[in-house]
């Protein structure tokens, strides 16, 4: 069974026991996450492709260091050349705003829970330092119930890591799971109200601790919602190219304030607490 299809069974059985009491009620969930996996498309593999490289090496001076932590989303999954993963589209814009070379590395990994942000900053290069580090994550703690204290919590160590070491920070808070038109009503409402609890708590923690985080519900969910033949990939499920450049133009902004090169703050971003 494909990762994809994993999610959306999980989904089912996680959302099948929050507010659904009787028999009758879940059962009904579980027949619609059955419904969902028939509707998915084509697999995407379990892995994204590398886009891990200078970009925009044009521009003189020395390449500024981009970090992208995460799930399948902050890996690219979906994305068919390096150049549309969404490290490689913030990579290229930030590059494009600055007149700087921009190094992406990427230690997001496909279906990530929040819980393994520690490993995958355990698993930089020793000395490594990013200035400035993008995180999305979220997803598949919904899917799995993890709590939203928990989740939160594991953000939040991530963050405060990050920042005791001087990287700058942007969180991409949970993406809205009810614009996966594949996953039938009821079930796509909670996992809807679901996501967005867990935003909410990912912004808190995030400007708390200085970094500053992006609503992607709020900014880049309503292209998703009203467009979802361009916005997805294959698997009606992952961004597709368009997706990914929607969400990179979303995150760019909060990325120029973070790192000094912007003042205002838009509509669906949040600056850290004074």
């Amino acid at each position: 069974m494909s990762r994809t299809r994993r999610t959306l069974v999980a989904l089912g059985v996680a959302l099948a026991g929050v507010g659904v009491t009787t028999g009758g009620g879940r059962e009904l969930l579980r027949r619609q996450a059955a419904i969902a996996r028939a509707r998915i498309g084509k697999p995407l593999g379990e892995d994204a492709i590398p886009a891990d490289k200078t970009w925009k090496k044009k521009y003189a001076g020395v390449p500024l260091d981009l970090l992208v932590l995460g799930d399948s989303i902050a890996a690219g999954l979906g994305a068919e050349r390096p150049k549309d993963t969404l490290g490689a589209r913030v990579a290229r814009g930030l590059a494009g705003a600055l007149h700087r070379p921009v190094r992406l590395r990427t230690g997001a990994v496909v279906g990530s829970e929040t819980s393994a942000l520690a490993g995958q900053l355990d698993g930089l290069p020793a000395g490594y330092r990013a200035d400035v580090a993008i995180i999305v994550v979220g997803g598949n703690d919904v899917t799995h119930r993890v709590p939203v204290g928990t989740s939160a919590a594991q953000l939040e160590e991530a963050v405060v890591r990050l920042r005791e070491q001087g990287t700058e920070v942007v969180v991409g808070t949970c993406p809205d799971l009810g614009a996966l038109r594949p996953v039938p009503q009821p079930l796509r409402s909670l996992g809807s109200r679901m996501s967005r609890q867990l935003a909410g708590a990912q912004a808190e923690v995030a400007v708390r601790n200085g970094a500053h985080a992006v609503s992607l519900a709020r900014v880049v969910g309503p292209f998703f919602i009203t467009n979802p033949d361009e916005m997805f990939s294959l698997d009606r499920f992952h961004p597709s190219a368009l997706g990914y450049k929607r969400t990179a133009k979303a995150l760019l902004p909060s990325v120029l304030l973070a790192l000094g090169h912007a003042e205002d703050v838009p509509f669906g971003h949040h600056a850290p607490a004074p």
